[in-house]
C-alpha cells in the first residue's frame, strides 16, 4: 500500500513529496501532464519560505549563492514603495527565480529522495473507509493508499470528491494583461533598469505604478526576458475570449499611462489576460483521509507574490505530522493542527491581497485613502507591521503563553560546538525535531525521545535563550523552561516517549 499518494507535481506537492520521504515514507506523486508544461506562472518567491529552503538545503541550488539569504532592502504593498532599510530585523526574503526553474529544482530533489513520480495519470474518483483510501485513474486502474493529498490546483478534482467546500467571491472588475516584451535601449535606464514612458515619466523596476486610469508594473529580470503588465478595471466587463497579443497590451499601455511605448515579444513568450480573480479558502483541510494543499485549498489574488511563501509553508507543515501519524508517534490530534495552524494564515494572506487590491484600485475616494496610508507608511512601526505580513513572519502557531519564543519560527542560530559554529540551516537539513542545548542540562530529559528528535549541544549565538526545541517545520515548540515544561512540550508535539533509558547523543 502506498503511505501517501500526492495529486499534483507543482511546487507544493513536490515539496510535501520531499518532507515525507526526508521522514522515512515512500510518497507517490500523480501529475495529469505528461512533460512539465513550462508555462510562466509566478516570477520568484516571497517571504519566510526562503529561510525555509535555506534549511533544507534549497537555497544555493535554486540560486546558485553559496552563502545565507540576505532580506531584500525594498519592496512593494498596494502599488506603495516599501523602504525596508529602516527595520532593526528585516523579515523579508525574495528569491528571483522562475517557477519552473523551482519545479525543476524540487523534481530534482525528489527524485533523489526516491520519491516515485507518475506522470499522465489524475484521479477520477475515490472512496475512503477508517484504513485507507482507494483512488481510481483515468486508466480505469486504481491504487489504494493511506492518505490521498490534492494538491491540484484551485479546480481541484480531489476537493471536490472529498466533498469539501471552497466558499469565496470571484471578481470579474478588472482586466489583467501580462506580456513578455523586449524594448528598445533607448527607454532603459542601463544602471537602474528604470523604464522610460515618454509623454508619462519613468517606472521603476518591480514597482506597482497606480495612474488614474490604471495599474503598471515593469518587471526586467536578469537573465530572462522581462515582464510588462498591466490592470485596468473597465466600464463593463471585458467578454472578448479571442487570444491576446502585444498590440492589446501595448494599447492596454497607453491607457494606463496617457502614452505609448514600442513593444516586440519575446520567444518563447508569456500572453496572458486574466478578467476574473477568485478568492477562497476551502472550509475544511481534511475530510477523513483527504487532505488539501496549496491552491487546492486557497486562492486569492497574486499582488505581493504570496502564493508559494504560502503553498510551500503548507506542505512543510502537513509533511512531518502526516508521517509521524502513519509511523505511529504522533498525538491524537496532531494531524488536525495542520488546519488549525495554516488555514488563519491563509485567511491574513487573502485580507493583505484584499487590501492591496482596494488600495490600487481607480477613484478619488481610493485616492483619498492612499494619501493617509503615504503618511502612516512614513512610520517605521507600520512599515515593519505590513512587511512581517507579506513575509509571513508574524505567524505564531498556538503555544504556551508563558513561553515567548513557543509557536514563532525558529531564528537564525549559530551553534558554537566542539567542531566549530554550525548554521541552524545546516542541523534542519534531515527534518527531524531538534533540541539546541547550550547548558547541557536538558540534553538527558529527551532521551526517551531520543529515537525521534536529534540533539545538539554547544553555545547558541542568535538568541537570548540557552535551549531550544525545534520542530521539523522550524517553529519553535518550547525554549527554556523547566525539564517538566520540556517533556510536556515532547509529547505535545512528538508522542508519548518511546525508549526507557539514554540514547547515546549523537
Amino acid at each position: 500500500m502506498i503511505d501517501v499518494l500526492i495529486a499534483g507535481a507543482g511546487p507544493n506537492g513536490l515539496m510535501l513529496a520531499c518532507e515525507l520521504a526526508l521522514a522515512g515514507l515512500h510518497p507517490v506523486i500523480l501529475e495529469r501532464n505528461t512533460t512539465p508544461t513550462g508555462e510562466p506562472r509566478a516570477n520568484g518567491l516571497v517571504g519566510q519560505v526562503v529561510r525555509m529552503l535555506d534549511r533544507r538545503g534549497l537555497y544555493t541550488r535554486l540560486t546558485g549563492d553559496p552563502h545565507p539569504p540576505t532580506p531584500l532592502p525594498a519592496f512593494t504593498f498596494g502599488a506603495f514603495p516599501l523602504d525596508l532599510t529602516t527595520l532593526h530585523d528585516n523579515p523579508h526574503y525574495v528569491i528571483g527565480v522562475p517557477q519552473t526553474h523551482l519545479e525543476a529544482t524540487l523534481t530534482d530533489h525528489a527524485t533523489q529522495l526516491g520519491v516515485d513520480i507518475r506522470r499522465g495519470h489524475h484521479v477520477t474518483g475515490l472512496h475512503q473507509d477508517p484504513h485507507q483510501v482507494t483512488v481510481h485513474l483515468d486508466n480505469a486502474t486504481q491504487l489504494t493508499c493511506r492518505y490521498l493529498v490534492g494538491a491540484d490546483g484551485g479546480h481541484s478534482t480531489v476537493r471536490k470528491l472529498a466533498d469539501i467546500a471552497f466558499p469565496g467571491v470571484t471578481e470579474d472588475r478588472s482586466v489583467s494583461r501580462t506580456a513578455t516584451v523586449t524594448i528598445p535601449t533607448t527607454h532603459l535606464d542601463p544602471t537602474t533598469g528604470a523604464l522610460s514612458i515618454p509623454g508619462y515619466g519613468t517606472l521603476t523596476p518591480f514597482q506597482h505604478t497606480r495612474t488614474p486610469h490604471g495599474l503598471i508594473t515593469w518587471a526586467p529580470f536578469p537573465g530572462r526576458p522581462a515582464i510588462l503588465s498591466t490592470t485596468e478595471w473597465p466600464d463593463t466587463p471585458l467578454t472578448d475570449d479571442t487570444p491576446m497579443n502585444l498590440a492589446e497590451l501595448r494599447a492596454s499601455v497607453k491607457r494606463v499611462t496617457g502614452a505609448d511605448i514600442p513593444l516586440t515579444g519575446a520567444a518563447p513568450g508569456l500572453l496572458r489576460r486574466l478578467t476574473t480573480a477568485n478568492t477562497r479558502i476551502a472550509d475544511r483541510y481534511r475530510n477523513g483521509r483527504v487532505l488539501l494543499l496549496g491552491d487546492a485549498a486557497h486562492v486569492h489574488p497574486a499582488i505581493g507574490g504570496p502564493g508559494l511563501n504560502l503553498g510551500l509553508q503548507d506542505a512543510v507543515n502537513l509533511g512531518w505530522k502526516l508521517a509521524a501519524t502513519i509511523q505511529g508517534w504522533a498525538p491524537d490530534d496532531l494531524l488536525d493542527t495542520y488546519q488549525t495552524e495554516r488555514r488563519p494564515v491563509a485567511e491574513r494572506v487573502v485580507m493583505s491581497t484584499q487590501a492591496q487590491s482596494a488600495l490600487i484600485a481607480p477613484g478619488d475616494q481610493v485616492t483619498g485613502l492612499r494619501a493617509l496610508f503615504a503618511e502612516l507608511l512614513r512610520k517605521p512601526e507600520v512599515t515593519g507591521h505590513i512587511a512581517a505580513l507579506m513575509s509571513g513572519a508574524d505567524i505564531t502557531y498556538p503555544a504556551d503563553a508563558h513561553d515567548p519564543l513557543a509557536g514563532r519560527t525558529a531564528p537564525d542560530v549559530i551553534v558554537h560546538g566542539e567542531h566549530g559554529p554550525v548554521r541552524l540551516a545546516e542541523l534542519t537539513r534531515s527534518a527531524r525535531p531538534l533540541l539546541l542545548d547550550s547548558t547541557g542540562t536538558f540534553t538527558a530529559a529527551t532521551a526517551p525521545w531520543r529515537d525521534r528528535v536529534d540533539v545538539v549541544t554547544g553555545t547558541l549565538e542568535g538568541t537570548t535563550a540557552s535551549a531550544l526545541l525545534i520542530r521539523p517545520d522550524c517553529f519553535t515548540a518550547w525554549s527554556a523552561g523547566t525539564h517538566d515544561t520540556l517533556r510536556a512540550a515532547l509529547t505535545r508535539y512528538f508522542g508519548a516517549p518511546a525508549l526507557a533509558e539514554a540514547v547515546p547523543e549523537t
